[in-house]
């Protein structure tokens, strides 16, 4: 009977992949793999097999998962606290820790943890592991999940957990997409960590994440459970009686789900074990950062209870780290955003897990020192983590102090004098030197001590190293929307000297040859960039103003302003404190810091130079079209009427209006077509008594047209 279910079950996953496929070649690629006469007959298979199991898969063409939007993800409490596992890189201690018992050995899989909920067969729940006590729901995500149950035969509460994950060819399909070379992702992890926590399932569904069931965390049955139809296919006994790992495995493929990959170590096999999954690392495409054993006897592992941190009953086994010898060629001091100097050790290239890495952080001047790292010294590379590079071990200074030793005793023991032991070999090294000047701005650095540990910090507030998210900010969307400058890439032209002020991102072409031969960078991206740019030069003054980063001016503050001085940049800079603060929406606070900036001589200088590279349109005011002046709104929900929030936002602003994202007293009132909905929002609308009004009427009330680009796309 076992075997008869799991064979329906594989029918399921290979029928489900297979008209998958032949929908995707009819439909997006127009060509054929199979008649209309054998999709339909195979069509009409799987809906019967799911119909007599009760399973039915989230990538089964007889279902779609209809695409949904949230504003933020709920916050839950797991019931019970998600551990960490203790772990190991010892292949003697891991047999040791058997001590005789029998353990499952998986991959520990490097995704996202997440915790299902299962009842009456559907469904109900998922709950991303977040700190161990408290995840967040993601439900609506995990349903686009491509190999994961939405139904399954066992009609009870099923509770499990498992890894969302992205493989490997999937990752390097969607980074070959992403044409800027900052843009693209890091690793599988990073990418399938924010496919899961997406606001948009659509967006998750896109991004082709599996899940791998790894521990059946309960399963309850229903009182009075028949063994007929759907739930005989529950599999042997019941649920509560499951004595092994293996059992509970079994159980759970055959409610369809796909487990982590597994086999049956005993203390002299467990070794043999470990090889056989390393022998399948390179072929691998789920991403795994080593392998997890859990004793298989499950009420042996309970009995062994917890430490405050770590279960009992499992260890992690991660793979010891690749070691690889190079040469030092220097030290790189990289300022950053915080005025922190961090060296970066720069060596000659090695492969490392796969990857060629020429440099490494040494984080701060403590472990510089306590490496005695010097130029031209041999030193021993890894990957912590098997991604992040790190120096190991200074292999010439080591070497230095054995000889120094070696040197300071006697044929008897006795300690030798300096003038005996000869000329201290470090003096012919030369050793790393630290900055007494800023790298970025040419100023004053000092040493500072936090905790036993020194770091080197540049004083200077107004360095370019700290403007950083200052940059950010203004090649923004919303401020010159300047294509191709992540903070990454603005940060390594900051740290180059390309760019001091807001000017210099005008003349980036005086370094188009530098450009071109960065990493990540070549002809094409650098060509992009300089049309994005020349772009940008044509934008209009609210856009300039919030760009500029003064504190509290936001993208609506930044209009507001702009259209009570009718758009007079110069006027701007010669109000005061007390014209400003009378504008409705303002106050003082915002009047002083716009007020500040203003009178301020270098930044004076800093917008002249800018407003050089500018043209600044002057849009047209027509009399009696800021009907919403002094009104605030908040938008929230799905929008018909209009392409987006952004666009209704501009057409509120456009009539004087300003939209903000949370619901106060001074709201003038909610738009979400949802009305009687239970959102946080419309909860606090209602409390404060503010109207909450769908599109429509709020269009009516206050006299609107929608003129949408959507309605434009229609037609």
């Amino acid at each position: 009977m076992q075997s008869e279910e799991m064979n329906k079950t594989e029918r399921i996953k290979y029928l489900s992949e297979l008209l998958n496929k032949a929908s995707r070649a009819y439909y997006a690629e127009d060509r054929e793999i199979m008649s209309n006469l054998e999709y339909d007959r195979l069509y009409e298979e799987l809906e019967g097999l799911e119909k007599e199991t009760g399973m039915v898969l989230a990538n089964s063409p007889t279902v779609r998962v209809g695409y949904e939007a949230v504003e933020e993800l709920p916050k839950e409490r797991h019931e019970t606290p998600m551990l960490s596992l203790n772990k190991t890189k010892s292949r003697d201690e891991l047999r040791d820790w058997l001590q005789g018992h029998s353990a499952v050995m998986s991959w520990k899989l490097d995704g996202l943890t997440i915790v299902l909920t299962y009842r009456g067969g559907k469904l109900e729940k998922a709950v991303t592991r977040g700190n161990g006590e408290i995840g967040e729901v993601i439900t609506g995500n995990a349903k686009t999940f491509v190999n994961l149950p939405l139904s399954i035969p066992f009609r009870g509460e099923l509770v499990l957990r498992g890894e969302a994950v992205i493989g490997y060819s999937d990752f390097e399909k969607i980074n070959a997409g992403i044409e800027e070379a900052e843009a693209k992702y890091k690793n599988p992890r990073n990418l399938c960590s924010g496919s899961v926590r997406q606001l948009n399932n659509e967006i998750t569904a896109k991004r082709n994440v599996r899940f791998f069931a790894f521990s059946l965390v309960s399963a309850a049955a229903r009182e009075n459970e028949g063994q007929d139809g759907a739930d005989s296919a529950a599999g042997e006994g019941r649920p509560e009686t499951f004595r092994t790992m293996e059992e509970q495995f079994r159980f759970l493929e055959q409610q369809g789900f796909s487990v982590v990959e597994h086999y049956l170590a005993e203390e002299d096999t467990v070794l043999e074990t470990i090889e056989l999954f390393e022998k399948k690392i390179d072929d691998y495409d789920i991403p795994s950062d080593g392998l997890v054993l859990t004793y298989n006897d499950i009420a042996y592992g309970l009995s062994l209870g917890r430490t405050a941190k770590f279960p009992r009953n499992a260890i992690a086994f991660k793979w010891a780290d690749e070691l690889r010898e190079t040469t030092l060629r220097e030290i790189e001091w990289s300022a950053s955003r915080t005025g922190l100097i961090n060296p970066v050790a720069i060596f000659e290239p090695v492969e490392l897990e796969g990857t060629t890495v020429s440099r490494a952080s040494v984080h701060n001047i403590s472990i510089l020192r306590g490496l005695k790292l010097g130029i031209g010294d041999r030193i021993t590379v890894y990957k912590a983590n098997m991604i992040i590079p790190q120096i190991a071990e200074n292999l010439t200074a080591k070497a230095e102090e054995a000889e120094k030793e070696d040197r300071g005793q006697g044929e008897n023991g006795d300690r030798l004098t300096a003038q005996d032991s000869g000329s201290d070999a470090s003096q012919s090294r030369r050793l790393a030197e630290i900055p007494e000047f800023c790298p970025v701005c040419g100023e004053k650095t000092e040493i500072r001590q936090v905790n036993d540990v020194q770091s080197l910090y540049c004083v200077n507030e107004k360095c370019a190293a700290k403007q950083i998210k200052a940059f950010a900010l203004f090649v923004s969307r919303d401020a010159m929307n300047i294509d191709g400058l992540s903070e990454a890439t603005l940060e390594k032209f900051v740290e180059m000297g390309f760019i001091h002020e807001f000017a210099d991102l005008f003349h980036l072409d005086r370094h188009g040859e530098q450009i071109v031969e960065m990493e990540g960078f070549g002809e094409k991206s650098y060509q992009n960039l300089l049309e994005s740019v020349n772009r940008a030069r044509n934008t209009t003054l609210p856009r300039l103003i919030y760009g500029l980063g003064i504190a509290n001016i936001g993208s609506a503050n930044a209009k507001m302003l702009c259209r009570f001085f009718d758009y007079e940049l110069k006027r701007m800079q010669e109000a005061d404190v007390e014209t400003l603060s009378a504008i409705d929406g303002v106050g003082e606070v915002i009047a002083t810091a716009f007020v500040n900036y203003m009178r301020d001589e270098d930044n004076l200088r800093k917008l002249e130079n800018l407003t050089k590279e500018l043209v600044i349109q002057q849009p047209k005011v027509e009399e009696g079209s800021q009907t919403l002046s002094g009104l605030s709104f908040v938008v929230t929900g799905t929008l018909t009427k209009f392409a987006g929030r952004n666009e209704l936002k501009e057409a509120i602003e456009a009539r004087g209006g300003k939209v903000t994202g949370s619901v106060t007293g001074k709201t003038a009132c909610l738009i979400n077509n949802d009305v009687t909905s239970n959102s946080a929002k419309n909860k606090k609308a209602r409390e404060l008594g503010i109207p909450v009004l769908s599109e429509t009427d709020f269009l009516k009330q206050y006299q609107m047209e929608a003129g949408t680009q959507q309605e434009e796309k229609e037609k």
